[in-house]
């Protein structure tokens, strides 16, 4: 069974608080803490413990395939 997160515990794994960097896309949640691209839970003007759903879609040089490498942690709910 999947776990499910809201949006406040999203918020909590941002590389700040807590030492889990996660970021969600399209209602997955997806754990980044072990990638390079996102120390201290910022990837270039994008920030960790969010839904970057609308950001990729309209903003990043890359596709969704970039989340193909990170495990799926949760669902965002």
């Amino acid at each position: 069974m999947t776990r499910t997160y809201t949006r406040s515990q999203l918020a909590l794994r941002n590389g700040q608080d807590r030492e889990e960097i996660w970021v969600a896309y399209q209602g997955k949640i997806y754990d980044v803490t072990r990638s390079r691209m996102w120390k201290n839970g910022k990837h270039y003007e994008h920030w960790a413990g969010q839904d970057l759903t609308s950001e990729l879609d309209t903003d990043a040089p890359h596709n969704a395939n970039v989340f193909d490498k990170f495990e799926v942690v949760g669902q965002l709910v």
